[in-house]
């Protein structure tokens, strides 16, 4: 039963960091919405029965499988995700990148920075969130555009802060990636 209470606070607290964050760069329909599927019998299910603390139960699944069912269920349901923006390109017969719309990219910033000061708790800086992208940068399918902007605003949380990161984010156009 701790599991399961444990699991459902953390998704409930990152939630609200989330919501939070959303509503300060201008995305609010996007922060009620947001990973709403963690609540589903099969993500909430497999997440109480991997919980940790200190990670995502994605991970735990995977090393438990060799993949993870609730992953693949969140990712295809959470447009924030740059791997919901994958799709198979016509002329190579491959599966590509598909460059991210802006409302979403900032969704994903607001989604790393709660997710880094929830597992983090007190070890959070600003910088954290850059740290655990640039970890895989080059091992990700990501839309180049995309990566770039999102680096770029994670640099600027770790140099700028949130005050100042959040200001820009809410100023963003939909497909402007300057």
């Amino acid at each position: 039963m701790n599991r399961v209470l444990n699991h459902l606070k953390t998704i409930t607290r990152h939630r609200n960091q989330v919501l939070v964050h959303c509503f300060r760069v201008g995305i609010p329909l996007q922060g009620i919405t947001h990973d709403l599927s963690k609540y589903s019998p099969c993500e909430f299910i497999l997440g109480c029965r991997f919980y940790q603390g200190t990670r995502s139960p994605h991970e735990a699944e995977r090393e438990a499988y060799g993949f993870s069912f609730a992953w693949m269920h969140h990712k295809g349901r959470n447009k924030h995700h740059f791997e919901y923006w994958t799709d198979y390109d016509y002329k190579t017969k491959k599966l590509s990148p598909v460059r991210m719309p802006v409302k979403y990219v900032k969704e994903m910033f607001c989604d790393r920075l709660a997710a880094s000061k929830i597992y983090l708790k007190d070890k959070y800086h600003d910088g954290a969130p850059l740290e655990y992208f640039l970890r895989s940068k080059h091992t990700r399918m990501i839309h180049p555009e995309t990566s770039d902007l999102l680096e770029k605003l994670l640099t600027m949380l770790k140099e700028n802060g949130e005050a100042e990161t959040f200001r820009y984010i809410k100023k963003l156009k939909e497909y402007e990636n300057k």
